[in-house]
């Protein structure tokens, strides 16, 4: 992952920014067309799996040859400038970025740009993990998965208890030894792991530690 992370209260902001995005401009959307909210990871950000095709690049959502920037605007106009109804899922999960439609939303583009990398990277680990599955980007806590042998993996770019990006190994069952550093499982943080290949052998790790 990048090595070099911005300052932590940049990428709260853009993280909670592209959460919202993420459920109000993609998710929802999506779930109200196709009833589904998996999303996945694309060059740049993120997009959904079906219609509406829509995407977050950097800090712009696109929609065909439509762009908007989620910057100085509201969810709700930047939807509207790519035809888009913001709205999140209803129904499906009681948690999330707690973004509502006609809510500010200001995303720093070059935070923006280090998150996409870190969930490019997250992405590229998870499939060299497990070749035969399809990482999700959950909408919900806004983080990269899969879900093999009973234990969740994957990358987050930060959340109320953790600041920065990182990636995360979590037993279904709680596992006991120094690895396993976090309530949850295990996790590393993004300036700790430089590449895929770093964040691939961390799951590995965490895979054969709770194999044991």
């Amino acid at each position: 992952m990048p090595t070099e992370p911005p300052d932590p209260a940049a990428i709260a902001m853009t993280r909670l920014a592209l959460h919202g995005a993420a459920e109000l401009l993609l998710a929802g959307p999506q779930h109200r067309t196709h009833g589904t909210i998996r999303l996945r990871i694309v060059p740049g950000g993120f997009a959904t799996v079906a219609g509406p095709e829509v995407r977050v690049d950097g800090r712009e959502v696109v929609a065909g040859d439509r762009r908007a920037a989620l910057a100085g605007t509201t969810y709700a106009a930047a939807g509207a400038e790519v035809g888009i109804e913001a709205g999140a899922p209803v129904g499906v999960y009681h948690e999330g970025s707690g973004a509502a439609p006609g809510e500010h939303v200001d995303a720093d583009p070059a935070v923006a740009g280090y998150l996409a990398d870190c969930f490019a990277t997250g992405d590229a680990a998870l499939r060299r993990l497990a070749p035969e599955l399809t990482p999700v980007l959950w909408p919900e806590h806004f983080d990269v998965g899969i879900q093999l042998d009973e234990v969740n993996y994957g990358v987050s770019p930060g959340d109320s208890d953790h600041r920065r990006p990182y990636a995360y190994v979590g037993p279904w069952t709680p596992r006991e030894g120094d690895f396993w550093n976090a309530p949850f499982g295990a996790l590393r943080y993004a300036d700790e792991l430089p590449d895929a290949a770093a964040v691939a052998a961390f799951f590995a790790e965490g895979r054969r530690l709770a194999r044991l």
